[in-house]
């Protein structure tokens, strides 16, 4: 499965956090961001990249739905922003350089 695909699809339900959604959802969000930062590190795992696959098994514990993170509803916020913000950049940045 093609990263910026995962990258995007996760942006996407991360920024969606800022609207009022129904408790489920954030469930959803919580079981979604685990497989797909467990995938992004897999991946990344395979192209022999410890600090991607570091990052990314980080997250996935961050966003894990089984020991959840009391963290608030602001700070999550924020760390959806920079989280979202740091996988667009990475699309993008690695779409240039394969340009390039």
């Amino acid at each position: 499965m093609n990263n910026s695909i995962i990258k995007i699809g996760l942006t996407i339900v991360l920024f969606l956090c800022f609207f009022n959604m129904p408790y489920a959802y954030y469930q959803f969000v919580r079981f979604t961001a685990l497989i797909g930062f467990a995938i992004l590190a897999f991946q990344a795992n395979e192209k022999k990249n410890q600090m991607e696959t570091v990052i990314y098994v980080v997250l996935a514990l961050l966003f894990q739905p089984f020991f959840k993170i009391a963290l608030g509803r602001q700070l999550w916020n924020i760390v959806d922003v920079i989280v979202g913000i740091a996988l667009l950049i990475s699309v993008f940045k690695r779409k240039s350089s394969e340009t390039n």
